[in-house]
């Protein structure tokens, strides 16, 4: 009998590591490929019109417009076009540089009075494409085969005040795309993540994207970033999802690794939500490289899956019951240096609520990289490996040392049969507002709550979205 070598063992792992952060692929007709975004787009002179568009009226005044789409297809650059409150079917296209700097306003002060809903054919409640810094502010959107809000090719968008819930694959989602900022909004019971900025691509010059003040929970991943780069998320909070958030590099876009992003000032807490004992949608395995199946691990609050020039900073992480932070290279890659862990950063955080509430490992790392460094992080107590000899304190000539029983520990939760394996559970502290979720119960079939709501995650979910 012969058994198998470490290094073979890990070799497989490393096949299996994918499913970390492997994203839902969405069977759109309405993908547009990828294209170059312009250089810094000139903003338009006017002067600029308003088109309403008016619903529950026989006769419509004059300026209104029956449709949503017939009032942006009439918008030129630069004007605005004004929702009412209400129920509206299909899918909005803004599309080209035609409707540059385009303003689509429903509710902001309430955006679950201006709902997009899915159905039939629609793909995504708004869909953006080549049309630079479009302004969509005051929707809710819900159960769309793809996405709720979707923007790519452009250079600068702004995404504020909406909801996006129940869709088959990301909330509010930016592609192959510069710059940008989603704000005030929340992410909520979609089957892949709340928030995604992927594919963007390398800069001279790097224009950020800005997420601040989002609410991301009870989707597989509350933020999920393939291949970001120059993306600032703060002042937010990821809680209740599979995992908080999950910046990662893999070969399905352009541009690995995920780089110089800024995770600082969010919450990060209880994202112990095993979505494979019950889901509002239907549930399934990610494919690793199209020919292994295997499921996402749960209970992570934040992951590097590969990366560089990341900084993980002043957070409060805590009730996370696999880790708080993980950092481990991204395994799958083609090129394997490519998904090695350099230069990343995890300072100044808060594990724990004063010894309680505690993660069921506060920081693991495998030590693969070079300069990758931790210090001042408050209530850090527990970490992989125990040894903590893969966490060297910041400053000059920081070195990193590989630990392979650590490597095969973390990869391990993911491969685990028990999606719950690496878990430490604890004692959640009382959180006004707020109910952990580990399954999910729908009770009573009913609306979703308008939003802001004084309970985030009180939602009685009832509907599935159309697959």
């Amino acid at each position: 009998m012969s058994f198998m070598s470490r290094s073979a063992r890990l070799a497989g792992l490393a096949l299996m590591a994918g499913v970390l952060v492997a994203p839902a692929t969405a069977a759109a007709t309405d993908y547009p490929p990828p294209s170059n975004p312009s250089a810094k787009p000139t903003a338009p002179k006017g002067p600029f019109k308003t088109y309403n568009v008016c619903v529950g009226t026989t006769k419509k005044p004059a300026g209104c417009f029956k449709t949503i789409q017939a009032a942006v297809n009439k918008a030129n650059p630069g004007d605005t076009v004004k929702v009412p409150n209400g129920t509206y079917k299909g899918q909005v296209s803004i599309r080209g540089r035609g409707k540059k700097y385009l303003k689509l306003i429903g509710n902001p002060k309430d955006p679950g009075k201006v709902v997009l809903e899915g159905g039939g054919k629609a793909e995504n409640g708004v869909f953006v494409n080549g049309a630079d810094q479009v302004t969509v502010n005051g929707f809710s959107a819900t159960k769309y085969k793809s996405n709720g809000f979707f923007v790519t090719n452009v250079n600068g968008y702004t995404l504020t005040n909406l909801k996006a819930t129940l869709v088959g694959v990301y909330g509010l989602y930016a592609f192959n795309s510069i710059g940008g900022t989603m704000s005030n909004s929340t992410g909520a019971w979609n089957s892949d993540s709340g928030f995604y900025v992927g594919q963007t691509p390398p800069q001279t010059k790097p224009v950020r994207t800005i997420l601040k003040n989002l609410l991301a929970y009870g989707n597989v991943l509350g933020y999920s970033g393939t291949n970001s780069r120059y993306v600032t998320i703060t002042d937010s909070k990821f809680f209740n999802n599979g995992a908080g958030i999950v910046p990662n590099a893999l070969d399905s876009e352009k541009y690995p690794p995920a780089e110089n992003n800024v995770f600082t000032r969010n919450e990060i807490f209880w994202n112990n939500y095993n979505y494979y004992k019950g889901a509002p949608w239907p549930t399934k395995k990610t494919a690793v490289n199209g020919t292994v199946n295997i499921p996402f691990p749960v209970g992570i609050g934040i992951l590097l899956f590969g990366g560089r020039g990341n900084e993980i900073t002043n957070n409060k992480i805590y009730g996370n019951w696999g880790a708080g932070a993980a950092l481990v290279q991204a395994l799958t890659l083609k090129d394997p240096t490519t998904g090695d862990l350099k230069d990343n950063k995890v300072t100044g955080n808060t594990f724990g609520v004063s010894g309680q509430d505690l993660n069921g490992t506060d920081i693991a790392y495998p030590g693969n990289g070079t300069g990758n460094c931790f210090e001042n992080n408050t209530g850090a107590t527990t970490f992989l490996p125990t040894t903590t000899s893969t966490f060297p304190a910041c400053g000059t000539g920081v070195v990193n040392t590989p630990d392979a029983d650590a490597l095969g520990t973390l990869l391990g939760w993911a491969v685990a049969e028990d999606h719950e394996a690496g878990w430490k559970r604890g004692t959640h502290v009382d959180k006004t507002g707020y109910t952990a979720i580990e399954t999910y119960t729908p009770v009573v079939c009913g609306p979703l709550p308008s939003f802001p709501s004084k309970s985030p995650n009180a939602e009685a979910l009832c509907a599935k979205p159309t697959q």
